[in-house]
C-alpha cells in the first residue's frame, strides 16, 4: 500500500491518506521545551534500564489519579515503544509453545511477534454482537474445548475496529484470568481517546495484569519510541533483565521529552487533537452511507473505523490497491487485522482533517456509484 503511495508522489499525484494509525500532528510544545532546556547541558547517557526515574514516577502517578488505582513507580518499566513493551511482556508472561488468546479482527504485531517468539495462537472471534471486543464467553468457550491459555491480549480502544470494551466485562475477563492463571496483557495504547464512553484500566481490576502504554498515540510522539509497562511484582526482574539484554534502555532524550508531555498544559493541545479526530469521525459517520457503506463497528475512541465493504469487494487488499490507483484514496485493507474474515472489511484512519475526510468520500462515491 505504502509503495502505491510513494509511487504517485513520485509521479506527482496526490492521494488522501486514510490507512496510516500515525496522527500527523507532533510532539506537544512542552516536550520539546524539556528536550531543548536538557540538550546544552545534560551528556544524555544510558539511564536507568527500567527507564528514568522521575517519568516512571510521573507516569505512577498519572495512571494512580486517572484510574483511581494505587499505582506505584517501581512496577513502572520504560521501553522503547509500546511494541518493546509487546516483546518484554510476550517473553516474560510465555514459553514458547504456551498458548495465547488473541481478539480478532486485532492488531497484527501481537500474531507476528507471538509466532517469532513460538507461541500458539488463540482467537475469541468478535462481531458486532460483542462490540468487536472479546468477552470472557469467548474465554470459558475455549477452555472447555481444551486450550490451556496462559496469556489473553486485549485492546481497548480497539484497532482495528475504535470500539472500547465495557468496563464490567473487562472486570469478567481479569476474573476469568485470575481463576485460570493466565497473565491479562491490556493495550491500552489508544487510552485518553474516548469520544464520550468510559475507559478502564485492566490493573482497576487485578493486580496481576499487565498494562501496556505509548506516547505515539494520544500524546502525538510516534518517532520517539517511548512505551511503558505496568507490572505486578512477578514480572519486574524478569522485563528488567529481558530490556537490559534487548534494549538496554529507551531513548534518553525521548524519556525527557515524555516528562513534558505529561504536564498539564501538552494535555490541553493533545485533548484539542482528540477533538480533531472526533471532526473527521463525524464526517465519515456522515458521508460514508450515503455511499452504501452503512455497516461498521461503532467507533467509541481511538484512531479508527472498521468498514463493512461486502457490499463492493470480496478481496479487500485488490480493492484498496485498486483505490489508491484509481482515486488516490487510500484505506487499510481488513485481512491485515482479519485474517479469515477481513477481505470484507477495511480500516479508515481518522489522522486526518474534516474536509480531507470529506473529499475521501466524494471521490469514493464518484468511483464507486
Amino acid at each position: 500500500m505504502l509503495d502505491l503511495v510513494q509511487r504517485r508522489k513520485r509521479e506527482g499525484k496526490d492521494t488522501i491518506m486514510l490507512c496510516a494509525g500515525q496522527p500527523s500532528t507532533g510532539a506537544p510544545l512542552p516536550a520539546i521545551e524539556a528536550v531543548t532546556q536538557v540538550l546544552n547541558d545534560d551528556a544524555l547517557g544510558y539511564t536507568e534500564v527500567v527507564g528514568d526515574a522521575q517519568l516512571r514516577q510521573i507516569i505512577a502517578d498519572w495512571h494512580s489519579k486517572t484510574y483511581g488505582v494505587d499505582t506505584e513507580a517501581h512496577s513502572v518499566v520504560i521501553t522503547t515503544g509500546s511494541s518493546g513493551g509487546f516483546v518484554n511482556a510476550f517473553l516474560a508472561c510465555l514459553d514458547a509453545g504456551d498458548t495465547v488468546a488473541l481478539p480478532n479482527p486485532g492488531y497484527p504485531a501481537y500474531r507476528n511477534i507471538l509466532e517469532s517468539l513460538g507461541g500458539n495462537i488463540v482467537t475469541m472471534e468478535t462481531d458486532a454482537s460483542t462490540r468487536f471486543q472479546p468477552t470472557a464467553d469467548h474465554l470459558e468457550e475455549l477452555r472447555k474445548s481444551g486450550e490451556d491459555i496462559k496469556a489473553v491480549m486485549v485492546t481497548s480502544p480497539g484497532n482495528p475496529t475504535g470500539t472500547i470494551i465495557d468496563p464490567a466485562e473487562l472486570e469478567r475477563i481479569a476474573a476469568w484470568c485470575d481463576a485460570n492463571g493466565a497473565w491479562l496483557i491490556s493495550d491500552e495504547d489508544y487510552h485518553g481517546m474516548s469520544f464520550g464512553r468510559p475507559e478502564a484500566t485492566a490493573r482497576q481490576f487485578s493486580k496481576n495484569a499487565v498494562v501496556v502504554g505509548t506516547l505515539s498515540k494520544y500524546y502525538s510522539m510516534t518517532g520517539w519510541r517511548v512505551g511503558w509497562l505496568i507490572l505486578p511484582d512477578a514480572l519486574l526482574e524478569p522485563v528488567e533483565n529481558l530490556q537490559a539484554s534487548l534494549a538496554l534502555c529507551a531513548p534518553a532524550v525521548s524519556q525527557v521529552a515524555a516528562r513534558g508531555a505529561f504536564t498539564d498544559a501538552a494535555r490541553e493541545t493533545l485533548d484539542g487533537y482528540v477533538e480533531d479526530y472526533r471532526s473527521v469521525r463525524e464526517v465519515l459517520l456522515e458521508e460514508l452511507p450515503k455511499i452504501g457503506l452503512d455497516t461498521f463497528a461503532d467507533p467509541d475512541g481511538g484512531l479508527y473505523l472498521w468498514v463493512d465493504v461486502s457490499k463492493y469487494t470480496q478481496d479487500s487488499e485488490a480493492w484498496c490497491h485498486e483505490l489508491v490507483d484509481k482515486i488516490g484514496v487510500a484505506f487499510a485493507p481488513g485481512i491485515d487485522f482479519d485474517p479469515t474474515g477481513g477481505n470484507t472489511w477495511v480500516r479508515l484512519s481518522l489522522c486526518s482533517t474534516p474536509e480531507l475526510a470529506r473529499e475521501a468520500c466524494a471521490r469514493l462515491d464518484d468511483y464507486l456509484n
